[in-house]
């Protein structure tokens, strides 16, 4: 393939040396090699009681950032840190003067939201652009990420490490061991690392940090600290393998069956292989055959009922998670790994050095060529995948770099490639800009096309000031078949979009902050006729474990006869909607969100015949996360949409509710059921039918890391319809009544071997 050209002409600068910034003027911290491994037992009392906790340097004066920025933190904190050969050791004490109040909930990894914590954040390169997270409740529930400087956080990314909590009458300790195998850093005798500390207080709205970590600058990592000491360490040339099994008995519906549509029983077992090897530290090779993309977690609901555009669900595979931020170095969604759908077998390259980063990745696709007749070109066809990613770091947080991906299917390809930067002006501005170039050649034939997308987004962070402001130029036959092409990026579309928020804090109110902001957005086709356009003023009111905000937003959307099949010619609609939120995190057995917005919207799904309208339109979006005792979590969620025409006549009414029930037996073995139903009760203005679904599932779970788990599950969907004989065959026909379509009894193991 061509990008593998591309490759040999990139390779000889990825061998260039580049020194690393190693100072920012900031606070900077050394830390000792222990002579054992240290234990919450060694802090008894809240204190370092033994030779090795004493052994350990210790940092405190932790620095709110909220609810007020720069002043010291309500409770006292303190952090010691060490490490060995094998792992970086931190060990967090967390006073309370309150202790009976802290938050702690014995729940599934990852699921800590409204619960106190702590958290250690590292640089491992000392580049100020991306770092390693790992945050712990007082109970010992981990969540980890990736910090990106542009991105936030990435909670995809999964790693095996170890934690401990334990709840105390003068607060909590919270014990964080994360093996150098688990983690990325530069092939080097002596490590220079910048390191964060953070410490949540939900019921305070408090943040914070050491060193301090203000909203008056744009950077996280710019403001963290120097950490030096850590000498001779390597992971080396490690390798690990996570082998997998998944078994399933189910019965399906097959609308092709002989006859016509019937439930069919099937059972299937799959073993497939993940393998990582780390080759000079900082590169790693990741191989995989027979992925194991089968879903445990199920995707929360959104409202997919008259939308004009691709709903985005995230990436959960694992095998596309780690070091996914190499892949996405902007906005704009090029590399959106669902679209590789049912992979044999796959290959990734990713690693950095000397301020060089490089990443590839190889695979093939056989969904393009599954389900079609024999007759069809593309029976069998499987699409074979490529991308190419390189990156250099400049002075500063500076970044410039450079993608191709590449998909071929039979005698077709789309081929994407381009440059991109980030670029930060000063302690606040920072701007990212792209150029990227398609060329697709259809696989059933036809002209070869091209276009170009162009990119710039400005953005300002600081703590009274929010601005974003994006403008994005896509070309009439731009084409990206493995990125996600929103509103703002499809094709034949220039515009810009944008918000400004302001933030003020009132002294001696009950108010923690308020302010306004202002969303607006301009966007034309590329002959330069407007398409759409919004404005939206909001206020919003935040004080101490509550958030209140009133919005309007006025829009105009043109649409032509290219978007909606029948209009005779373009045409403009406007439409005005009001919207109110409440948050409330004040019970610490309850955390709500709740949301209401009215007005109008556009009906892009009328009855056959009639053209799209402005339509009267109400939806509702709660939320209610309820932790009855400390073992048990409940998430409800409950949307409800309702379109009529602006004469009265029913569009559809469409409700989803959700309710999710876990129980954590230990910080290993949980047991959660699913209950989600959604209906649609279509009108006469409408092209839409009747429409029910109800879907079971019920999972156990033992995880002891997110490489090693064992999982035994149950699922069950039914839909309204029924199977009826009639003189020619069987035949689907619509239902008040649910029938089931589907359920499954499935079994998956996997467990991490280490070298």
């Amino acid at each position: 393939m061509r990008f593998v050209r591309v490759l040999c002409l990139l390779l000889p600068f990825f061998v260039i040396p580049v020194h690393a910034q190693t100072s920012n003027g900031g606070p900077s911290m050394v830390i000792p090699v222990l002579s054992s491994v240290p234990q919450l037992s060694d802090f008894v009392g809240m204190t370092p009681a033994t030779a090795v906790a004493r052994q350990m340097t210790r940092v405190d004066s932790f620095i709110q950032r909220e609810p007020i920025d720069g002043v010291a933190g309500s409770q006292r904190t303190e952090v010691y840190l060490g490490y060995d050969q094998r792992t970086l050791y931190a060990i967090f004490l967390a006073f309370d003067n309150e202790p009976q109040l802290i938050r702690a909930n014995l729940s599934s990894r990852e699921s800590i939201d409204g619960d106190d914590s702590v958290e250690l954040t590292v640089d491992t390169f000392n580049d100020q652009r991306t770092a390693y997270s790992f945050r712990v409740t007082p109970l010992g529930i981990q969540r980890d990420a990736r910090w990106s400087e542009n991105r936030d956080f990435d909670v995809t990314w999964d790693a095996a490490w170890q934690s401990d909590g334990l709840v105390t009458d003068q607060g909590y300790m919270v014990r964080i061991a994360v093996p150098l195998t688990s983690i990325r850093f530069p092939a080097a005798s002596d490590q220079v690392w910048r390191v964060q500390f953070g410490r949540q207080i939900p019921r305070l709205s408090e943040q914070m940090y050491w060193p301090a970590y203000s909203t008056r600058q744009q950077s996280r990592l710019g403001q963290a600290a120097l950490m030096t000491g850590i000498r001779d360490v390597a992971p080396g040339s490690n390798s690990q393998f996570v082998p997998y099994a998944f078994s399933r008995a189910a019965n399906t519906l097959d609308r092709n069956a002989a006859g016509g549509p019937k439930l069919k029983s099937a059972t299937e077992l799959e073993l497939g292989l993940d393998a990582k090897f780390v080759v000079r530290d900082a590169w790693v090779l990741d191989l995989t055959l027979n992925p194991d993309f089968s879903q445990v977690e199920s995707d929360l609901p959104q409202v997919t009922v008259n939308e004009r555009f691709e709903v985005l669900f995230p990436e959960r595979r694992p095998f596309f998670v780690e070091n996914a931020d190499f892949f996405k170095p902007t906005d704009a969604n090029l590399l959106f790994t669902r679209r590789i759908v049912d992979p044999e077998a796959g290959l990734r390259f990713t690693g950095r050095q000397n301020g060089w980063g490089f990443g590839a990745m190889l695979m093939n696709d056989e969904a393009p060529g599954l389900n079609r007749a024999a007759t069809d070109p593309l029976y069998g066809e499987k699409a074979r995948i490529g991308v190419i990613r390189g990156f250099r770091d400049l002075q500063g947080q500076n970044r410039i770099g450079a993608m191709v991906t590449e998909r071929q299917l039979a005698d077709g390809y789309n081929r994407v490639a381009g440059v991109d930067g980030r670029f930060v002006l000063n302690a606040n501005w920072t701007t990212i800009a792209s150029a990227y170039r398609s060329e697709q050649e259809p696989s059933t034939g036809g002209n070869t096309i091209s276009g170009v997308q162009r990119d710039v987004l400005v953005e300002h962070r600081g703590r009274k000031l929010t601005a974003h402001i994006h403008a994005i130029d896509t070309d009439r036959n731009f084409r990206s078949e493995l990125g996600f092409q929103n509103r703002w990026y499809r094709s034949d579309t220039s515009g810009v979009h944008s918000f400004f928020n302001v933030n003020l804090y009132p002294e001696q109110s009950i108010l923690t902050s308020w302010g306004p902001r202002l969303s607006a957005s301009y966007q034309t086709d590329q002959s330069g006729v407007k398409i759409y356009s919004s404005v939206g003023p909001s206020v919003q009111w935040n004080f101490n474990t509550t958030r209140f905000n009133v919005s309007v937003t006025d829009t105009a959307e043109t649409l032509r006869p290219i978007d909606f099949r029948g209009l005779p010619q373009a045409r403009v609609y406007d439409y005005t909607s009001w919207g109110v939120q409440l948050v409330d995190e004040s019970l610490s057995q309850v955390t709500l969100d709740a949301r209401y917005n009215e007005g109008e919207a556009l009906n892009i799904v009328p009855a056959a015949g009639n053209m799209p309208s402005v339509a009267d339109n109400r939806r509702v979006d709660l939320s209610l996360l309820w932790r009855p005792i400390e073992r048990l979590r409940v998430d409800n969620t409950y949307l409800n949409t309702s379109l009529k025409t602006q004469q009265g006549v029913k569009v559809f009414d469409n409700e989803i509710l959700r309710s999710s029930w876990n129980y954590q037996f230990t910080k290993e073995i949980s047991l959660r059921l699913i209950a989600q139903y959604e209906e649609t009760n279509a009108g006469p203005a409408t092209r839409l039918v009747d429409s029910k679904n109800l879907n079971f599932d019920v999972l156990l779970r033992y995880v002891i890391n997110p490489l090693s788990a064992f999982y035994l599950g149950f699922n069950s969907n039914a839909r309204n319809f029924d199977i009826v004989e009639t003189a020619t065959g069987r035949e689907l026909i619509a239902s008040d009544s649910l029938t089931k379509d589907g359920e499954q009894v499935f079994v998956k193991f996997s467990y991490l071997f280490q070298r």
